[in-house]
Parts: C-alpha cells; sequence; structure tokens
C-alpha cells in the first residue's frame, strides 16, 4: 500500500505526487522524491524498481522480508535492513523496514510493523536547511527514528530485570524468576541482533570511503553510531546482569534445598532416637528385666519423649527446625 509519494526542492516540499509522475520529477535538477510502503505487493514493488533503477537482488530481500539489519551499496544506490519492534503485552513483535537510497529519491518498504514515519517527515519539513541536503538526510533521519525507538526497549528490559532483581530473595520465587530471566534473555538477545550489526553497518557511513550520496551527513550518521554504540554497551550489561541474577537464582535453589534436607535429617533424627529404644523394648526375651515392671510402659515412653524432646531442642538451636 503507498502511505505517501512527494517531491522536494531545494529542502522544499514541491507537491504529492502520483506514481506515474515519479520519473518526472527525478529528471528536475535539484529535485528527490521520497515515497512510503506499507506492505506492497509484488506489482508496487516491481513499478518502484521501474521508476528508480532498483538493483533485483535488493528488490527480492524487501519482498521476501526476514533480513538481517544490514547495508549495502548497488552501484550508486543504498539498500539498508533496519528491524523494527513492537511491544505487546510485554513481549517483543519483530518487523522490518527497508530503505533504498539514490541520489534523488528515498524509498522506505514497512512490514510486520504498526510504526509508521510521518513524524520523520514533518520533522525534516520543519528543518529545510537540513533538507536541502537531499537523500542523504532522509536516510539519515529515518535510521535516526528507528535507533530512537530502541531506547524505551532498553529502558523496559532494565526495569523488568529490576523488578525479578527484587524478587530473588523471595522464599519459593527461585523456579518463577529463573523462567522470567530467561524469557527476559531471549528479549535482549532479539534486539542485540537487531542492534550490533546496524552498528558494524553504520560504521561504514562516516569517515572513510562514505557513499557519495551519504558524504554530506557523514556528522549525523555518527551521531547514529553513538546511540547505536549506547545501546549495544547498555544491552551488555544487562545481559551480564540475568547470568549473574540466574546463578544466584541457582544459589537460592540450593540453599532452600539444603534447608529442606536439614529439616529431614533432623526430623529423621529425632524419630531413630525414638524407633531405637522401641526397638530396644521391644525385643522379646524372657530374661529383660523390665518387661516385669510395673512402671517400664510408662517409664519407656517418658525416656523416649525426653530424648525426641532434648533432640529437637538441640535442633532448634542449631538452625535446622
Amino acid at each position: 500500500m503507498l502511505i505517501n509519494c512527494v517531491a522536494y526542492q531545494e529542502g522544499r516540499k514541491l507537491a504529492d505526487i502520483r506514481v506515474e509522475q515519479i520519473s518526472e520529477q527525478l529528471r528536475r535538477p535539484g529535485t528527490f522524491v521520497w515515497v512510503a510502503l506499507l506492505e506492497p505487493s509484488d506489482a508496487e514493488l516491481a513499478t518502484m524498481q521501474q521508476e528508480f533503477g532498483l538493483h533485483d537482488l535488493a528488490v527480492e530481500d524487501a519482498r521476501h522480508g526476514h533480513q538481517r539489519p544490514k547495508i549495502e551499496e548497488y552501484g550508486d544506490t543504498i539498500f539498508c535492513v533496519m528491524h523494527l519492534f513492537d511491544m505487546k503485552q510485554g513481549e517483543l513483535s519483530l518487523g522490518e523496514v527497508a530503505v533504498f537510497v539514490g541520489p534523488n529519491f528515498v524509498l522506505s518498504v514497512r512490514k510486520s510493523s504498526a510504526q509508521g514515519f510521518l513524524g520523520v517527515r514533518e520533522r525534516a519539513e520543519r528543518e529545510p536547511e537540513l533538507l536541502r541536503q537531499g537523500s542523504g538526510f532522509v536516510f539519515y533521519a529515518l535510521m535516526d527514528a528507528v535507533v530512537d525507538r530502541y531506547f524505551p526497549l532498553v529502558d523496559n528490559l532494565e526495569t523488568e530485570l529490576e523488578t525479578i532483581e527484587g524478587q530473588i530473595f523471595e522464599r519459593g520465587a527461585a523456579r518463577a524468576n529463573i523462567q522470567r530471566l530467561y524469557a527476559l534473555k531471549t528479549k535482549v538477545t532479539e534486539l542485540r541482533h537487531a542492534v550490533a550489526p546496524l552498528m558494524e553497518a553504520v560504521s561504514k557511513l562516516h569517515g572513510g570511503r562514505v557513499p557519495q550520496v551519504c558524504m554530506k551527513s557523514q556528522e549525523y550518521f555518527r551521531d547514529v553510531y553513538d546511540h547505536l554504540a549506547r545501546i549495544n554497551a547498555a544491552l551488555d550489561a544487562i545481559r551480564d546482569t540475568i547470568g549473574t541474577a540466574i546463578q544466584v537464582n541457582l544459589s537460592m535453589v540450593t540453599i532452600e534445598e539444603s534447608e529442606t534436607n536439614k529439616r529431614l535429617a533432623a526430623w529423621a533424627g529425632i524419630f531413630a532416637v525414638a524407633t531405637a529404644l522401641a526397638g530396644i523394648w521391644g525385643m522379646n526375651f524372657d530374661l529383660m528385666p523390665e518387661l516385669k515392671w510395673r512402671y517400664g510402659y510408662p517409664a519407656a515412653l517418658g525416656v523416649i519423649a525426653l530424648c525426641c524432646v532434648l533432640l529437637y531442642r538441640r535442633f532448634r538451636r542449631a538452625g535446622w527446625l
């Protein structure tokens, strides 16, 4: 579906145009066209390929989706894939946007995500002196918007981790905590798979051999790289903390099991003494002196009870009960 198709000249919006007018606008000096598509059909992509002269391999990647974040050059055209994330009921939903950038055009193809870029267009149109840099600045604006949306996700992950850490020492919560930590680790891994490859790719857009279309916007891409580096460092810190929290939880499980074993051992010791005494007086020998004693039975019960009480108090002081 076509979201919008707009022509710009010298940093200012000329008009919303039809797809059939793209070729005409591309021939005008100082003009570039910015097109946004959402879940496009094969026919729409084929039309855009014809209008902008896009490479077959790049179009195929945009058509099928599920690509690793990357930036590739095809002649004077840049093809970029970035991941988008929607947070739904605490779960991450993965989408992506493919961006084609040429000397006089920008084409974005969004898939499996509800996050639009109308705010990016409005922001760019409010800054005509920057928009005058052409398609390179628009490319930066789109990338910056995607990267900035990662920061709230990182904050949510940190908040979730802090919540779990606050419950680590609650008795009986270790198993549930470990399950939540592994689920959180999965989210961190998904986000890191979006950030790390993109950071590596963006490093090629400032300094050294920079693509011509990005030449005027190198400083802005360096800023995006810095943001990605901060996010990547935060994700590494979260992942390390998750590993530590998992080890602490496993230690808590071991401690709880040890406490349970000590209680079982204490009660087993108490009943072992009672069983031993009952076994002794339960032997059927004729010459046992206690068998004919009038107070033998209550005395035996008293001795057993006394031994059990003494052992109970001893285990209690030792912290086993």
